[in-house]
């Protein structure tokens, strides 16, 4: 049997000796024992990438090589096609991934052309070329390229990276088709309706984008396509949708048509430019329904931290009644100025004094000196003014509120250990006394819907609580006090003439310049605008103000 094998190959090779001359010595070589003409004429013909010629291939070899290269492709003999290019370990394993990422089903190239030099590849030529790929759920095509270089000894390779699979994609990245991936499409976060996209209201683009990074989205169906992922298969980028899944979406409590009227509202022209801040509330519920405001400082409308002015003789009142027993017909004497701890304090111009002044009177005309009189008398005992600080917290709910989604609120101040001047200007909202629209208007609810429900911007958030519910008896004496002064007081310029609203203003001494601020409710909202460089609550804040209770 040996003997016959060697036989037939002696006569193959005689022949060839014959036939083919120098050819054929070669043969005989390569079947020699212990020849290196084989292993020589392989390294001939291989890529060398440690000696990359500077010089980039013709136009032609680098199209024929990148036809060969995608013809093996095609035909999913990848190992072949790994073999043209000059790293054929890692871009055998990719060309893997890509058919297995994308269940590729067929795979076809055309337009297959020269570009001329790489201008990202040194010393290569660029090949252009279109790409049809059946993959799961549809067919994706895509323009793509390579760029060809050729190494000192004449051989030419692909040079690979993961761009020859698609165009910009990363070394840390793959591609998938079917079911898109999370993290390929965003939620929206939307108004109370829950189809309206908030992002298209200016004042809450920064609101949405926290609510967005921060909330958990709810519904939603994931659509199908191609999408670039991550090493842990996050979606990256969608670059072909076959079918349109509908987007999760983050509800709000915010009234789409009421947020409308508040970017308007704070851009009244009688407002002439200056910042401005609102915030409505749904008063039975807390639920924050519009947000708006302007100026270049951020948000004011929840961080616009001023003191308050006036409108915290709301609070004021409120400890009167409850700590001191006192009701809207006590005295509380208005004079032209008072001095308390040493300090002078006065009224707002168009404030006349009288001696037989009520405390339903002096809120109606918002005086100082009656609050300030009658807070200092009853509500400040032995130095411990912290009588204001307590209703504040206990009935009206101050405290560090989380509104929801992240999203960041400045809380209100009123401190518990004022001294000096402070403990008598606390009481008409000066001294150490900040708080925000966001603050006011909650105050205002609490109010109308007697007791406190803390504002939120996300339905279901947790609502803090105040230790102490507002009594009916105090709740209806404020109720009917800010009902006279949108009637028959400092509000009725802007309000008087609405039905059921009550209201109170407020004028803040701020440096060398005044704040605005009213806080008012109807039959459905409470509300509270902010106006820096108002010069009184009526005038500024009353025009914000009047725009949401009339579309309310």
């Amino acid at each position: 049997m040996n003997r016959a094998v060697k036989i037939g190959i002696a006569g193959t090779t005689t022949a060839l000796l014959v036939f083919g001359g120098i050819g054929a010595y070669n043969i005989v070589q390569a079947f020699s024992p212990g020849t290196t003409g084989s292993d020589e004429a392989k390294a001939a013909r291989a890529f060398d990438p440690a000696a990359v010629s500077s010089e980039p291939p013709s136009d032609a070899k680098a199209v024929k090589l990148t036809q060969a290269f995608l013809d093996s492709w095609s035909e999913q003999r990848l190992d072949l096609a790994a073999n043209d290019t000059d790293d054929s370990t890692t871009a055998a394993s990719a060309l893997r991934a890509y058919a297995d990422g994308l269940h590729l089903k067929t795979l076809a190239f055309k337009q297959v052309t020269s570009a001329g030099p790489s201008t990202v590849t040194a010393g290569a030529t660029k090949v252009t070329f279109d790409v049809t790929a059946k993959v799961a759920g549809g067919t994706w095509t895509y323009p793509s390229a390579v760029a060809v270089r050729q190494s000192t000894n004449g051989q030419l390779a692909v040079h690979w990276n993961n761009s020859v699979l698609y165009p910009g994609l990363g070394d840390d990245q793959s591609l998938t088709a079917g079911t898109l991936p999370a993290g390929t499409s965003t939620a929206a976060v939307v108004a109370s309706d829950g189809r309206t996209d908030l992002a298209r209201f200016s004042s809450l683009h920064d609101i949405v984008a926290t609510i967005r990074q921060n909330a958990t989205p709810t519904g939603g169906s994931t659509g199908t396509g191609v999408a670039v992922v991550d090493a842990a298969g996050d979606g990256v980028k969608t670059l072909r949708v076959f079918s349109k899944g509908k987007a999760p979406v983050i509800k709000t409590t915010i009234d789409a048509s009421l947020q409308e009227v508040a970017e308007t509202a704070v851009k009244d022209a009688h407002l002439q430019g200056k910042p401005a801040g609102t915030v409505a509330l749904d008063w039975r519920t807390g639920h924050i329904l519009a947000l708006a405001h302007t100026g270049a400082d951020g948000d004011i409308a929840i961080n616009g931290i001023k003191s308050p002015g006036s409108t915290i003789k709301i609070l004021t009142s409120a400890a009167l009644f409850d700590q001191a027993g006192l009701t809207p017909n006590s005295p509380a004497p208005c004079t032209d100025s008072l001095t308390a701890n040493s300090q002078l304090f006065h009224n707002d111009s168009g404030v006349r004094p009288n001696a037989g002044s009520t405390i339903a009177q002096a809120f109606r005309v918002s005086c100082n000196t009656s609050f300030i009189k009658d807070g200092f008398h009853y509500l400040v005992h032995d130095g411990d003014a912290s009588a204001l600080h307590e209703e504040a917290v206990n009935v009206f709910g101050m405290g560090s509120w989380s509104i929801g989604g992240g999203v960041a609120t400045t809380d209100p101040s009123i401190p518990a250990d004022v001294q000096g001047g402070d403990q008598a200007a606390q009481f008409i909202g000066q001294g150490r006394v900040t708080a925000t629209p966001l603050f006011m208007a909650s105050v205002a609810a609490t109010v109308r819907g007697v007791g406190f429900n803390q504002p939120v911007i996300l339905p279901g958030q947790h609502q803090d609580t105040a230790p102490r519910p507002i009594s009916a008896r105090t709740a209806g004496y404020l109720q009917s006090m800010m009902r006279t002064v949108a009637t028959s007081g400092t509000a009725t310029p802007r309000l008087g003439g609405l039905t059921g609203v009550g209201a109170k203003t407020g004028t803040a001494e701020e440096g060398d310049h005044t704040n605005g601020w009213l806080t008012a409710y109807n039959s459905r909202i409470a509300v509270a605008a902010l106006v820096e460089g108002g010069s009184s609550g009526v005038d500024s804040a009353g025009y914000v103000v009047r725009h949401l209770l009339t579309s309310s």
